[in-house]
């Protein structure tokens, strides 16, 4: 890539996001902290960052007309990464505080408590990536910081169906008392549980990663 991809971080008032933009650049994009539905077009790359409830992210998302942004760049082929709630809402459903919400449905599964005897899930851990895996690539014997007390745990690739002419998704798997899903991979979309920016050197190289994809 001779020039800096241009990446913009939706804002959709989702807690403090600057980490995120300050750790994209520093991988090597020049990045807009915006949601203005022109420049996300535009943008190379799409992040969507996600902090707090499944439900209120959501509503974060619908304010700033954020389903249809990410519907259009997705219908296109454009690249766009979650991190740990924006991965979440990429999922058919949320299940928090009681609390039932329909999510983007890009994935089949639900976001649901973990099964831990210690929750939230707050630290460093392994993860275990796919064959074929573009995000890990050079990582797969890093650790990555988590902080949840969500996640999917169904394989959302069970009813994946062969023959199908979407890409089958590549899911890596993380363990807090049970197997989670720690990020997916699938052609445009990407996301990821942990927090890239919060990850250290293994995190700044996961975003590189990320950003050879973009075109």
């Amino acid at each position: 890539m001779t020039s800096q991809p241009n990446v913009v971080v939706l804002d959709h008032g989702s807690g403090n996001v600057r980490s995120a933009v300050r750790a994209i650049e520093r991988a090597g994009a020049h990045v807009e902290l915006t949601s203005d539905p022109d420049l996300v077009a535009e943008a190379d790359g799409l992040v969507v960052p996600g902090v707090g409830a499944f439900a209120a992210v959501m509503r974060q998302l619908r304010e700033v007309g954020g389903p249809r942004m990410i519907e259009r760049r997705l219908a296109g082929g454009r690249p766009v990464l979650g991190i740990c709630v924006g991965m979440q809402v990429m999922f058919a459903a949320g299940k928090e505080h009681g609390e039932h919400a329909s999510g983007l449905d890009q994935w089949p599964g639900t976001v649901d408590r973990l099964e831990a005897p210690i929750v939230p899930h707050m630290g460093w851990s392994p993860v275990r990536a796919p064959e074929g895996t573009t995000l890990f690539d050079g990582l797969q014997d890093e650790r990555f910081y988590f902080v949840h007390s969500y996640a999917v745990q169904e394989d959302p690739t069970t009813d994946f169906e062969s023959g199908s002419p979407l890409e089958r998704p590549l899911v890596t798997w993380a363990e807090h008392g049970s197997p989670f899903v720690a990020a997916v991979e699938n052609g445009a979309l990407s996301a990821t549980q942990f927090h890239p920016e919060k990850s250290g050197e293994a995190g700044i190289q996961l975003l590189r990663n990320w950003l050879s994809t973009l075109r």
